[in-house]
This record gives C-alpha cells, structure tokens and sequence, in this order.
C-alpha cells in the first residue's frame, strides 16, 4: 500500500469465533504515533535482562528468547508496533497508540490492475476502546503486576523488559508450575504469553522462541547495545503443558500452509451480486492452466480484524494470504489455484500469490515482528518449493516492485512494504542470504546495505513533510552525479520532481535487487536504471552492494533503443475470436543501446480472460511472442525478446 494511506478496511463479518470480541481491532493506523521524548536514561539491555529475570524468577535466557522472537531486543525509541506493542518486550497498550493515532484518506488504486472491472471503493470504521481483545493490552496488566507506570513501560526499555518478566511468571503461576530456573519448563507459559488464542498459534509461537534458545543469537540492537544469547542445543521443552493452557483448538482444513505455521481458513467469497458483478477474486486452475511466477509481500496499513473484514467483503479485493504482527498467525483466504486481486497488474495477478503483512510502512518504528517475519519465510519457502518460484528479488516481489500495467497506472501503484521492510533478514531466514558470488569485474551488482547502519533520510511520514524517524533501511538512493548534492534520479513515468518521500521511488533500489555496473568514481558505483546511469555511494570499508552474477540484456544491434513494457500480452493474432485483444502498450520508457539491464525470466505471452462470474467463458490466451523480465528501475518490467540481445555477465 502507499504509506500514508490506510489500506481499506470496510464493516463486516468474520468467520472467527473470536472476531466479535476483536472485530474491530486496529483499523485505525497508528501513523501518528511517535516515540516519546520523555524516556529516562536506562541500564544496559543484557543487565536489565538479567536483573528483571532474578526480580521475578524467569530464566534470562527464556526472557532473551521471548523478546528476541518479540523485536529483536530493539527498543524503537518508545514508538509502538503495528499491533501498539512498545519496546523490547513488545507490551501491547493499543489503547494508547490509538490515541496518538492520525487518520488517513484512502486509495483510488484498483488492485485488480485489468480496466475490464470497476475499481473497488473503501469504507474505514474505527473501532471502540473495550473490543480490543486481551492480546493487544498486555502492558496494562503488566503495570498490575510490576507497580510500574504505563508510561514508563512504554518508554523505559528496562522497565518494559521487567513487565514481560512478569507477564511470563504471572502466566507461569497461572498453569500451576514452578517459576523454576530450567527454561525447558516454561513451554505453557511461553505459549500463553504470545497473545494467541488458539492451540495451534500458540504452539507456533512457542516452538520458535525454543528454536531462538536452541541456536542463540548475538546482535547490535537499534540503540547501539550488543545483546547475546548464547545456544542451548539439547534444550527440549515439556510440550506437553499446552494442554492445560485452556487454548481453542483451531483447524487447519481447507488450508495450504507447511505444518510449521499455524494456519486457518478464512474465505474471500467468490459470489454474484448487482448487476451481473462478482467478487472479489476469480476461480482459476493453477498451475495446471498456468504457472505460478511470483510472490508478493504487502503490507496491510491497518488491523488483523479489519484485514479480515475486508477480504470477506464480496463487494472489495482479495488476496492470498494474511499475517499476524503479534505471533505470525496466517489465515488464508484464496486458494493458490485461484487469482486474488491484490498488485494493481492483472498480468502479475494472474501469476502470483499475494501476502498480506500486518504492518505500515510510512511509520519506522510500527515495526515488523520477528514472528512474522519468520512465519512468512517458512510459508514463502514452502511456496516456492510447491510451485517452483525461484527465491530471489525478481521473483519474490514487493507491492513497489510492482510494474504499473499501462502509462496512466504508474503514478498511483502502490509502494509498500516500503524502504523499512528488512529484505536482508528475510531472505537469510528463506535460506537465501545475498552475498557476493562473483569478482567486483563482472559488471553485476547486488544491493546489500547493512540494514541497521544504513539510514536515509525520508520525509512524508505520519503527514506531508514531516521528518522519519531514522532507522534502518533496505534502501538506497540514488543520484545523477557521484556526489550527494547531486540532483536524484528521476523517474519520467512518474511526472513529478523526485523527493525523499517515503513513497517515492524515484531515486532508490532496494536490498537483493541487481543491476548492471555502468561506471566507478571512489567510493561510488553507478547502474542502469530508468535508461539513466544512477549513482550511490559504495564504500569498500561498508559496501551498499556485493559484485553478483547474471543475464544481462541489451538492445539488438542496429537499434537506438526499445519499448519498455509492465505486462507481457500476447500478440494481437494469439487471441481466439469472442475474446477482446487487449492492447501491448508501452510505459513511458526507453532502454536505450549500449545500456545493460539484469534478465530474469524468459516467458510468453500470457493473458487471462476472466470477466465473468460463470468459469466457463475463462480462458488462458498464450502467444508466441517472448518476453524477457528485466529489473529497470525500482520496479521490474518487460521487454520483447525479439528486441533486445542477451549477454552473460562478465
């Protein structure tokens, strides 16, 4: 979605036992919230670990693996989460968030991304204080059990880390075990403390905090403190007190998820309504029919229960799956066989499945859980191996990797999960890291800032012109000389001058994306992009890319330069009769000769016919004319096979 604008979610219902209670659960975006400017000074974060596990009887090291799982041992500055979980512990106090919380218009995006549909249009409810559910208000309770003030739970990273040593012992109690010093017993408490109120989320939640315990971990954390867990490898938690936690029972049927990730069935309904109308997917028989090509990860800009809501509205968009902030509990939606409308590009739709992050990208710090970002991974990888998606940036795109289909559709694509989405982290945990797999001359690059070092400046967030908070970033920007003060590069599709804002994309790539190498100057290091040579800085002592290897395409000698395309249609003679031609336009773009482009597949041209509720008027239309996915700019486009030549890297 585009950060400064809540992502639709109408009134509706859910099909969870627990969605009366939760319904309206986060709707309202907690853009506006920012990090206090009252926090006191704390102790160091290992010290307060251990002083606040010998204060309530709770192992450290089970207190470093639940916050680790929780945030990485970040503080955030006292700026909440997504879901309004502040610090190191993630103590929810949704309440709090909210009130800081700014409102935001909505976007006129079709995300179905094919005109032979009308776009859909949203209604945003805001929820009532007392239908938040218990997982959201565990820094209350928290103030209940330390005498601590809510504000200093907020704000005082060791104070927030001594309430969820609490919250653990309290839950603890709760089962009738011992706050014994052996992390192995604290598997029902763990399980408890995750907020889930299901057997199976719960047990997910759990059995990735003892993973944490297992392996251990070590860290700089974002203000600065080397945090450590040190590995406990034959560590083996009493499973079996999950029975006594009084946790629902929740089924998996119905779903396709690897059994590492709890998972439900949420349907999207596939039904007539109106005027021969229908939504809000379109039934389909992948990848029998056609491939599966692409993942997309989105962000949600609003609540669990609204995400629900709204993919369970007939009259909306869907999309595949969606992820919880708080434990990276996924309901699916819409089976993989079948085509959500999710990317604003019917072409990428067609051949994709979309993921649903729960999260905001104009606001740094409503960060992005280590639970999510975990269970993402296993259900991408798990994907992937399913449907043969190879795992890299061209295939596993984000919403901003997006191409706009047509001219008129590039200024209003979406741009999330935006420049804070930790690509680096998340492709090491689908067993993918990006590292440097050639030497620095084979003219191939691989962005790879280190994420928490890495802090360009934007603005836009949480209003117009307002400052970011700085923070880690998966972004880098570029600029037309190799000098800072340099003008940025511009994106001619996009008809405004290029800013720092959060949303555009005009001047940066991110983390995994590769380019080819147009030039050097000192610490700098230019690419093709846009048709422009585009420079960022690249410093060997902290290198923004590593030397890759790759296609590269080029145009076919004899021509000045070639069309640039956002969906790879067949032919106009591919086309049966009783099914409209639909057009090969050109986005405002040239890929000029002598320039080089990274290639990626090398696939026909493909359209899905789909305007009708009745299935028996689809139909795959495949041509002959090939195509080849090039990364041209911040986005992925197409070119023509037939114009353009391939050339190994090197």
């Amino acid at each position: 979605m585009r950060g400064p604008v809540t992502h639709p979610r109408p009134p509706g219902p859910t099909s969870r036992a627990a969605g009366a209670v939760a319904s309206a659960a986060l709707l309202l975006p907690l853009l506006g919230a920012a990090p206090s400017a009252a926090a006191p000074p704390a102790p160091g974060l290992q010290k307060a670990f251990a002083t606040a596990a010998a204060e309530y009887h709770v192992p450290q090291s089970l207190l470093l693996g639940v916050s680790y799982l929780q945030s990485r041992w970040d503080t955030h500055a006292g700026a909440p989460s997504v879901t309004g979980g502040y610090g190191p512990m993630h103590l929810t106090d949704t309440r709090a968030a909210l009130a800081k919380a700014a409102r935001h218009d909505g976007n006129a995006e079709d995300p179905r991304g094919d005109t032979a549909r009308p776009a859909r249009h949203p209604r945003v409810r805001v929820p009532s204080q007392d239908e938040l559910p218990a997982r959201l208000k565990t820094l209350p309770r928290a103030a209940e059990l330390t005498g601590l003030s809510a504000e200093r739970l907020r704000t005082d990273p060791a104070a927030n880390v001594a309430g969820g040593a609490a919250l653990l012992a309290d839950a603890q109690r709760q089962l009738g075990e011992p706050l014994s010093a052996d992390p192995a017993t604290w598997y029902g408490a763990v399980a408890r403390f995750s907020g889930a109120d299901d057997f199976a989320t719960a047990a997910a939640y759990a059995n990735d905090v003892y993973e944490v315990l297992r392996t251990g971990e070590r860290r700089v954390t974002d203000a600065g403190e080397p945090v450590v867990l040190a590995p406990q490898p034959r560590l083996s938690p009493r499973t079996a007190q999950l029975a006594r936690t009084g946790l629902r029972p929740a089924s998996a049927a119905g779903t396709e998820c690897p059994t590492t990730v709890s998972c439900e069935w949420v349907p999207a309904p596939y039904q007539e309504f109106g005027d021969g109308d229908y939504g809000n997917h379109d039934l389909a028989d992948r990848p029998a029919s056609s491939p599966i090509r692409y993942i997309v990860v989105h962000d949600t800009e609003g609540g669990w229960e609204g995400v629900l809501q709204t993919v369970q509205d007939p009259t909306y968009v869907s999309w595949n799956y969606s992820l919880r902030s708080t434990d990276g509990h996924i309901a699916q939606h819409v089976l993989a066989k079948d085509v959500a409308w999710h990317s604003g590009n019917w072409y990428v739709n067609a051949k994709s499945v979309g993921l649903e992050h729960e999260g905001f990208l104009a606001q740094p710090d409503s960060w992005y859980t280590e639970a999510m970002y975990r269970s993402s991974a296993r259900l991408v990888a798990y994907l992937a191996a399913k449907y043969g998606v190879p795992l890299d940036r061209q295939h596993i795109l984000g919403h901003d990797t997006v191409p706009g289909p047509t001219t008129a559709a590039v200024p209003g694509m979406h741009t999330d999960p935006g420049p804070y989405w930790d690509w680096r982290h998340y492709f090491e945990l689908l067993g993918h890291p990006f590292t440097a797999s050639a030497r620095a001359d084979t003219g191939v690059v691989t962005i790879r800032p280190d994420y928490a070092g890495n802090r360009p400046a934007f603005q836009d967030c949480g209003g117009k012109g307002k400052a970011c908070t700085a923070h880690g970033s998966s972004a880098v920007r570029l600029y037309s000389d190799h000098d800072e003060k340099s003008a940025l590069i511009r994106d001619p599709g996009l008809g405004s001058a290029p800013t720092t804002g959060v949303n555009d994309l005009s001047s940066r790539v991110s983390t995994g994306q590769q380019y080819a190498v147009a030039g050097t100057w000192g610490d700098w290091t230019a690419i093709w992009y846009l048709g422009q040579r585009a420079w960022f800085r690249n410093p060997q002592a902290g290198p923004a890319a590593v030397p890759s290897t790759g296609v590269l395409i080029t145009p076919r000698a004899g021509l000045s330069g070639v069309p640039v395309y956002g969906r790879a249609y067949p032919e106009a003679a591919a086309y049966p009769g009783g099914i409209p031609v639909q057009p090969v336009s050109a986005l405002p773009y040239t890929l000029p000769k002598d320039q080089k482009y990274v290639a990626g597949d090398r696939v026909p041209g493909e359209y899905y016919y789909s305007v009708g509720f009745d299935t028996a008027s689809h139909r795959v239309v495949l041509g002959k004319d090939l195509y080849y996915e090039i990364q041209f700019g911040h986005r992925v486009a197409f070119v023509r096979a037939a114009d353009v030549t391939p050339v190994p890297a090197g």
